[in-house]
């Protein structure tokens, strides 16, 4: 749901041709009507029933980079914006006090993650931003996720607490046991996309 609409709405902010947005928001819809559930998070994958953390910023942070491009006379917006808002309104339940969010969203006794916690970020903010999203209420939300994330930053501009790469697995205890990495990329690619979508 990230890496099939970034390319696609990519393809149509070069070419502006609406085959690859169209395209891209149908698939998304497909998706979504397929895997979200209905407090609006998303299972790492049908079989797993586990709310991952990067899983969960992936589909997050997928929807707000579409729906930036995606043409408000598009039949498909309306399911996306509702299902992105859907997401937001309960992921701010799942927040924990330092304003991360957890290895795994539903377990308190998880770890604080930073790639997922980015990427939620960056698509809180991009909401507030394009005002999908009440300002009042979610500001404070995404403000309290950076200040987390920046603490986070080591020395070198790495971020730490990264989960490693993840497959499924029908196990909590394995994503409870995920290696904690510092400078991994997908910490460190979703940590910009957030300080990028902060200063615009």
């Amino acid at each position: 749901m990230y890496m099939i609409s970034t390319i696609q709405a990519q393809a149509y902010r070069a070419t502006k041709d609406t085959i690859h947005i169209n395209r891209a928001a149908r698939e998304m819809v497909m998706y979504l009507k397929e895997l979200q559930k209905n407090d609006g998070l998303f299972d790492h994958v049908p079989d797993v029933p586990i709310y991952w953390g990067r899983g969960n910023g992936w589909y997050a942070a997928g929807m707000a980079q579409l729906l930036t491009s995606l043409p408000a006379d598009n039949p498909d917006r309306p399911h996306i914006l509702r299902s992105y808002r859907l997401m937001m309104e309960s992921l701010i339940d799942y927040q924990d006090a330092s304003g991360m969010w957890k290895q795994i969203l539903n377990e308190p006794s998880s770890w604080n993650e930073s790639s997922g916690t980015a990427m939620i970020c960056y698509a809180m903010a991009t909401g507030v931003k394009y005002q999908w999203l009440e300002q009042k209420r979610y500001t404070p939300m995404f403000r309290k996720a950076w200040l987390a994330l920046v603490d986070q930053m080591n020395p070198n501009g790495d971020l730490r607490n990264v989960c490693e790469g993840t497959n499924k697995k029908n196990d909590r205890q394995y994503y409870l046991d995920r290696k904690k990495l510092t400078g991994d990329m997908h910490g460190q690619a979703s940590v910009l996309w957030t300080a990028v979508a902060l200063m615009e």
